[in-house]
């Protein structure tokens, strides 16, 4: 099957559907015509400065129009893009900035005051900002001149190749410096058209984008396959609660997507109140491990399932979803396999594993990555024999399910048997008094590691000794958290994802 370049399907859509809403943002609808103006507009803008196709483009917005129109805007002007988080700290903002190799920067107002320690690092960037009051600094472009430009001529563009670079993607960076992932055009855009049809997304859905534009998951199946199928998003620059659930009544959204904490609290949020999410005909999970707990309350709570898939960013990213022609969920399982890809599980010898026996998840298809920014030999190293090597423990049952077990290096080793962190977490998720949980390994003298267990509780009357005694009951003596830590609230990325390596390395410096 041929794909188009990512920028061709908005064309596509603002040409056959003109007056359709392509996005509501803060009660103001935009149509894919407007939408479109103005990313033409920002094309010009930059090419006016100086900007040239195969250039890149740092997006260090939150979710709003801006970064809608800057991403289409660069792609249009044959530029690559580089979603980044703005909350990250200076340092490894530029870091990635350099790494990147882009030529321009667009950022929040708040991010000008690092015009000169930007430009002391990248001589000759451009730095353009979304203004709202106040003087710029000297040489920093405003983003309404962009959108004041006049509009470049509405042609394809001449290097609009499915293989020209259009996004580096950054890993979170859980082990050594974050790599960036190139995606092509057409591994976007296959990805866009294949989720899509598969998971029967019209021009009719109204998608609720609260999850990171600049992440992988929510730039693919929130902004590109909305565009792709000619839905409306509605844009939410941050993740409430309970705004979700006012706005999803609101606007009758017919799609949500979001990771498994953001259910969590839509449960705790909705919990004494009257909702109507009637309306709502996907509810989406992804980005992490669904705890089955979480699952089955939000389930009973709204009579609805919720749909379970996996990726990761070099993947861009969904490789696997809950089956949508007709066959069983399967509750703990990731789904299968989508249309186009294929997926299996490996020894240690990259060999086939048997059915039910654990091993390496590796993926193939239209949607990988080229390999990583600079990097051959990390791109060597997962990108063997033509497979995609996630780095997941995973199983495959007899009817084509997987399962996710655990990551590959979130094992734990407790005197020669294996852990996975995921089966002790599903256990504690099941004790009432916990909001939330992650386990990780230590160092133990006696063991070689030790399971400990951070948890966030609904009130201080619960105990170590309460939730040790519930594990006792459910898990074998080995998979026991030796240590119980109360917290406030778990470290977490931009989507909601445990940061357990902030927890390995608190744990290190906290008393046994």
């Amino acid at each position: 099957m041929d794909f188009a370049c990512l920028d061709e399907h908005l064309r596509a859509a603002a040409q056959g559907t003109p007056d359709a809403p392509a996005y509501t943002y803060l009660g103001k609808t935009v149509s894919y015509s407007e939408l479109y103006h103005d990313v033409l507009c920002v094309a010009g803008g930059l090419q006016e400065l100086g900007l040239a196709s195969g250039d890149g483009l740092a997006i260090l917005l939150p979710n709003g129009p801006e970064f809608v129109t800057a991403f289409h805007g660069a792609l249009r002007a044959g530029m690559y893009c580089v979603p980044m988080n703005p909350l990250y700290p200076p340092g490894e903002l530029l870091y990635m900035i350099r790494d990147s190799g882009v030529k321009a920067i667009v950022a929040p107002l708040q991010l000008a005051a690092m015009a000169p320690l930007v430009r002391a690092a990248v001589p000759g960037i451009a730095l353009i900002v979304v203004e709202q009051s106040g003087a710029l600094p000297d040489g920093v472009v405003p983003y309404g001149s962009l959108l004041a430009h006049a509009p470049v001529a509405d042609a394809r563009r001449a290097t609009g190749s499915v293989d020209d670079l259009a996004v580096v993607l950054y890993t979170s960076g859980t082990t050594g410096k974050p790599k960036g992932a190139m995606l092509t055009h057409g591994n976007l855009s296959s990805e866009a058209v294949i989720l899509g049809d598969y998971m029967d997304y019209a021009a009719e859905d109204r998608i609720v984008a609260v999850l990171p534009l600049f992440h992988a998951f929510g730039l693919t199946v929130c902004l590109n396959t909305a565009i792709y199928t000619g839905a409306e998003l509605i844009i939410l620059p941050r993740f409430s609660p309970t705004e979700v659930l006012t706005v999803i009544q609101a606007a009758r959204a017919t799609i949500f997507v979001g990771v498994p904490t953001m259910y969590s609290f839509i449960l705790q949020a909705a919990r004494d109140t009257a909702v109507d999410v009637s309306s709502v005909r996907h509810w989406v999970s992804g980005g992490a491990a669904m705890p089955t707990a979480v699952m089955e309350s939000f389930e009973r709570r709204f009579g609805a399932p919720i749909l379970e898939g996996y990726g990761l960013s070099e993947a861009s990213p969904v490789t696997s979803f809950a089956p949508m022609d007709g066959r069983p969920r399967k509750i703990g399982s990731i789904g299968v396999t989508l249309p186009m890809m294929e997926q299996m599980v490996v020894d240690e010898e990259d060999r086939a594993a048997p059915v039910g026996e654990l091993g390496e998840l590796v993926v193939r298809g239209p949607n990988v990555m080229k390999g990583y920014l600079g990097r051959p030999e990390e791109t060597a190293a997962i990108l063997r024999g033509g497979w995609l090597h996630t780095g997941d423990i995973a199983r495959m049952d007899e009817d084509g399910y997987f399962y996710i077990v655990d990551r590959k290096k979130d094992m734990i080793i407790v005197g020669g048997f294996n852990v996975y962190p995921r089966e002790v977490e599903d256990v504690l998720f099941g004790h009432e008094g916990l909001i939330e949980s992650a386990v990780v390994g230590v160092p133990d003298d006696q063991y070689g590691e030790a399971v400990v267990a951070y948890v966030v509780r609904r009130n201080d009357s619960l105990t170590a000794e309460d939730i040790q005694a519930f594990c006792a009951e459910r898990l074998v003596k080995y998979k026991w958290p030796t240590r119980i830590v109360f917290t406030d609230e778990l470290p977490k990325n931009a989507i909601g994802k445990v940061l357990r390596r902030q927890l390995k390395e608190l744990s290190a410096h906290s008393p046994s």
